[in-house]
């Protein structure tokens, strides 16, 4: 380093660690999802998972428990008589120093003396009021009860003037007179400005004056009174926290300040102009302490100041008034009360909202509600997928691999490569091509030889099938009731994922069914509500699979059904929905009639069974053997898996063009795949 220049290291203070790393949605997307398909609004969802917090991440209902118990922790730990104690040992000291002086005194006046100090009032704010005129003998005794009117006006100043009662501990006659016009001059400042007159120059000239006394450096009149106006307000909220004998007797003993009560008229003065000019300050709230640690006037003070802050922070940590955003705490009052660690913990959060609503992962519809966009669908659909993969995986024994899969049947020729081609290289074919070239241009392949692109050739594949594949999914209250609901739509999104992102070609179609059924976009299924309707819609369900079909004839049809109930409800010619429990045999027969019409146009059929109801699953297994199709009956757990297993294993034992379909969840998660080749 060279000389003369010297580095400082010290904690970062200028916002956000620009080093830190950017914060990590996966997980808050994933419980926002999850909340969103439980039929919660996305708002909602995000506002629980904040409040919630993360594996990593405490939330705002941590913080929130720590600022209550600050709070309790105050109220447990102190009492408000922490004035009256100080007082009072004073009285007793000076009274005892003030006998034995007596005692040593042999006229009459020491004997009536002694007799007036003997029937002195039991109050302390009666004993100090009757010694107020009293010949003290004793100097020590003299310099003790001088110090009970020094203290009383001290901790007044100090109730209204943060750090008063230090600062005029040893003050003198001359610095108690420079108080008392420091309040006249205040009192006058805070007149003009109620009047409505323009006290910029006045305020000048006060804090070049006075400025001494007001550590906060407020910048102008308005700022001046807020601070003021706070501390006022919480010494008031002290006083009425006090019990009426205790703010009886202090009221008493305050008229002993600096024994003379010039001093209290004054403050009375100051805090009736501040309660005017601000009387949205909290002036009538109390609290309860029940500590034993004493507190004095000024100290007290400070800590309902103390309070009310706490009390802000826990208004703002709750988000539960309109308009709430979490930039809204004050990380700098919760460093103060509950350390760095909170409030780094609440600016992770503030950040986390704000990445949330920035990155695109929740949109807002026309009536100004938050959704879940597109691309969080594209999230949560690959995650949930994931998950499918690694249950296939562990359903089947296998572990993970590295190898990626095929992604179709080789047919034996090859070609050139061309660009967008995914299809493997023939590397026996490739080398060759680059030999041959290499030794026609006239180069020499002994010490190797250098690929060109126009060497490369491919393995040709089979053609890929394309399915047209209706994913029928029971939408009826019972489900919901049952805790189906989530699991029903985690299994729709991950198999959407699969067909959008690997399997292009094919045409997936969710069709919800109730009391009546309908086509649904993977985004209305996901934030569908559960709802009370009676009725299992079975056949227009398949009747709106049939159209599917006959949309895309050249596909394969996949009819894959997922319910927990038998059919209660068939369309009437006239459209009308007719409901019937238990099941009636018309209802029945239009369901066969219908599946019987799937059946005709070459579906493969796979019923998902929930739930253990034995009439239920008599019905289904019926319903499958008609189709030549396959019952599942899976743990809610492994619904997806056994969705998603069922549509791959329906497109031939295996994948497209040939391929394993293990091979393409390879393919789909990139390198790392979930199956042994």
């Amino acid at each position: 380093m060279p000389r003369g220049h010297r580095a400082r290291y010290a904690r970062y203070s200028g916002g956000p660690d620009p080093l830190a790393p950017p914060v990590d949605l996966a997980e808050a997307l994933d419980a926002i999802g999850e909340e969103v398909m439980a039929g919660y609004s996305a708002e909602h969802a995000m506002r629980e998972f904040l409040r919630r917090g993360g594996r990593d991440q405490r939330g705002l209902d941590d913080l929130a428990a720590r600022v209550a118990q600050r709070k309790n922790e105050l109220l447990q730990r102190h009492s408000l008589d922490g004035t009256m104690r100080e007082v009072r040992e004073l009285l007793d000291r000076a009274v005892l120093e003030e006998r034995k002086q007596l005692a040593r005194d042999l006229d009459d006046d020491a004997r009536f003396a002694e007799l007036q100090l003997e029937n002195l009032p039991s109050s302390t704010a009666g004993a100090v009021s009757e010694l107020s005129d009293y010949s003290w003998r004793s100097s020590q005794a003299r310099e003790d009860f001088d110090r009970i009117k020094d203290l009383l006006g001290r901790e007044a100043l100090d109730q209204r003037f943060t750090g008063m009662k230090q600062a005029l501990e040893n003050a003198t006659d001359e610095d108690r007179a420079a108080v008392q016009e420091m309040l006249s001059d205040l009192n006058d400042l805070l007149a003009a400005h109620a009047r409505g007159e323009d006290t910029s120059e006045q305020f000048r000239e006060f804090m070049d004056k006075h400025g001494e006394h007001f550590p906060e450096n407020p910048q102008n009149v308005d700022e001046l009174i807020d601070n003021l106006a706070a501390r006022s307000a919480a010494a008031q909220r002290m006083l009425n926290s006090m019990t009426p004998e205790q703010r009886e007797e202090l009221m008493s003993l305050s008229a002993q300040a600096f024994g003379s009560p010039a001093l209290m008229d004054a403050l009375d003065q100051l805090d009736a102009n501040l309660q005017a000019l601000r009387p949205g300050e909290d002036w009538g709230g109390s609290e309860q302490f029940d500590g034993s640690e004493g507190l004095g006037l000024g100290d007290g003070t400070g800590a309902f100041q103390e309070l009310a802050s706490l009390d802000r922070l826990s208004e703002q940590l709750s988000q539960a008034y309109p308009g709430a955003r979490l930039d809204d705490i004050d990380l700098d009052a919760l460093a103060r009360h509950l350390g760095d660690d909170a409030a780094v913990d609440a600016r992770t959060l503030a950040e986390l909202e704000k990445a949330l609503r920035d990155s695109g992962y929740l949109g807002r519809t026309s009536d100004g509600q938050l959704r879940l966009s597109p691309k969080a669908m594209r999230q949560l659909g690959r995650a949930l997928l994931r998950d499918v993969a690694e249950r296939l995986s562990g359903r089947q024994g296998q572990r993970d691999t590295r190898q990626a899969g095929a992604a179709a049947e080789p047919s034996g020729a090859t070609r050139e490569w061309q660009f967008g081609d995914t299809q493997p290289w023939d590397v026996t074919r490739t080398v060759t091509n680059a030999v041959l070239r290499t030794a026609s241009e006239g180069g020499a392949t002994r010490g190797g030889i250098r690929l060109n692109i126009r060497d490369v050739e491919v393995s040709e594949t089979e053609a890929r099938t394309q399915a047209a594949v209706a994913l029928l999914v029971d939408t009826s209250f019972s489900m919901a009731m049952d805790g189906r609901w989530v699991p029903m739509k985690r299994t729709s999104l991950a198999l959407h994922h699969l067909v959008q992102t690997r399997f292009r070609g094919d045409h997936l179609q969710l069709i919800g069914f109730g009391r009546h059924a309908e086509v649904m976009e993977i985004e209305e299924l996901t934030a569908l509500e559960a709802e009370w309707a009676k009725g299992t819609n079975l056949h227009h369900a398949l009747l709106l699979a049939q159209r599917h079909f006959r949309k895309h004839p050249n596909a394969q049809p996949v009819l894959l059904v997922v319910t927990d109930g038998e059919p209660t409800a068939h369309l009437e010619p006239d459209g009308e929905v007719a409901f019937a429990y238990p099941p009636h045999p018309l209802t029945i027969a239009h369901t066969v009639r219908e599946l019987d019409a799937v059946g005709r146009l070459g579906a493969q059929v796979t019923f998902f069974r929930l739930g253990e109801d034995y009439g239920l699953a008599r019905f289904i297994e019926q319903m499958a053997r008609r189709v030549d199709g396959r019952v599942v009956a899976p743990e809610l757990d492994d619904l997806g898996a056994a969705v998603v297993g069922s549509y791959l294993g329906s497109r031939g034992s295996r994948g497209p063009g040939g391929g394993s379909y293990r091979d393409h969840f390879g393919d789909l998660f990139g390198s790392r795949g979930f199956w042994a080749g």
